[in-house]
């Protein structure tokens, strides 16, 4: 489990979890409180004490956390929606990146034949730093139970552009 979900398990969970879970983070991460306060725009004081009494975090706070964490990770690097689909399907995609708002977001491929293959690269691109899946309807069901991301299925009727452009609006709400 990435570190920034770890980190929202254990705020449902206690206060004392959510402390030992944040502690450890930091630690995995090689970061400190004063690190992490100046990356989530959070006082240092209020941090300290989130970390080390038994204050809780508001919601903004805790969503701070968890974007800063999955920013420090990577996470949201790579700022692309993978596209799961069969090759065919692929080979008739001329766009690469799309334009959402001011900011181009590009497309990765992630090629699958079987729902099996599908699955596996839903959770693959996850791990790459998505922020959006689109993927066909007979697998996006199961994908959206796994996955902590948008997921936009692909309609017939639609075109693969307007799913990529939905998940992409999905990705900043």
């Amino acid at each position: 489990m990435d570190r920034a979900n770890r980190l929202i398990r254990a705020s449902m969970e206690s206060n004392t979890a959510f402390r030992t879970a944040l502690s450890e983070v930091l630690d995995s991460l090689g970061m400190t409180i004063q690190d992490l306060s100046r990356k989530a725009g959070i006082s240092p004081s209020t941090l300290y004490k989130i970390a080390n009494e038994d204050r809780t975090p508001s919601l903004n706070i805790l969503r701070r956390l968890v974007k800063s964490i999955r920013e420090v990770e990577g996470l949201k690097a790579g700022n692309f929606i993978a596209l799961i689909v069969t090759r065919q399907v692929l080979d008739e995609v001329v766009e690469r990146t799309i334009k959402i708002g001011d900011e181009i977001v590009r497309i990765r491929e992630y090629p699958a034949s079987t729902v099996e293959d599908a699955i596996v690269a839903a959770i693959r691109a996850e791990r790459d730093g998505a922020i959006a899946v689109v993927c066909a309807p007979i697998v996006s069901p199961t994908i959206e139970k796994i996955l902590n991301i948008p997921i936009a299925t692909i309609v017939p009727k639609d075109s693969v552009t307007e799913a990529i452009k939905l998940a992409a609006r999905k990705s900043r709400d």
